[in-house]
């Protein structure tokens, strides 16, 4: 499958960054996030790179017949309205596991955002796994997994590095891409 991955992206022009985490347990979050399309390559990236993951995404998707095809490639549905219940479940997950890579698109939508959603940082501070800073950049026809973050617990001064990682990453739709940016007013999860 994994060659087979290599080849089909290949025939698309898209390359894949080889080097990924080496790592059982890790919080996967994949920018920007403008486009349908994010996923499908996404899915053909990782499985070219080896990666076996899980993903998630609004629940409404998961709907009969599509949602049983859907949960066994790996997505979990979430009920965005019971947002708490999400993270303490994937907190949960990480402590019961012993590998559980999950991906999150933190903007949280194909549209512009005014800022990101920070429920990735949560989840790897309070199950004690690090962030991975994964990529689909359309101007270079590029996936890969730039690198990997130990979160401080100080999500300010962790954004700043996220920021940095993700400035000359570009979306397929360009114009959808917001700030990376956090609501203003937060605490640092040390505090909460």
């Amino acid at each position: 499958m994994k060659s087979f991955t290599c080849f089909l992206l290949g025939m698309l022009g898209w390359t894949v960054d080889p080097d990924t985490p080496k790592l059982d347990k890790y919080v996967l979050i994949g920018a920007p996030h403008t486009s349908n399309w994010d996923f499908p390559l996404t899915l053909l990236g990782l499985s070219s790179m080896g990666i076996r993951f899980n993903w998630v995404a609004k629940h409404t998707l998961f709907l009969w017949p599509f949602g049983y095809i859907l949960q066994a490639i790996g997505g979990i549905p979430v009920n965005r309205s019971a947002g708490t219940t999400f993270l303490k479940n994937a907190i949960e997950l990480y402590h019961k596991r012993t590998r559980l890579i999950l991906a999150i698109a933190p903007e949280g939508t194909r549209g512009r955002s005014r800022y990101w959603k920070t429920g990735f940082y949560t989840i790897a501070v309070k199950a004690g796994v690090p962030i991975a800073l994964g990529y689909i950049d359309y101007s270079k026809k590029k996936i890969g997994i730039g690198c990997v973050l130990e979160p401080s617990g100080n999500l300010e001064q962790d954004f700043i590095i996220i920021q940095e990682f993700y400035r000359d990453k570009t979306g397929k739709y360009p114009e959808n891409q917001g700030e990376i940016r956090i609501k203003t007013g937060r605490k640092s999860q040390q505090s909460q």
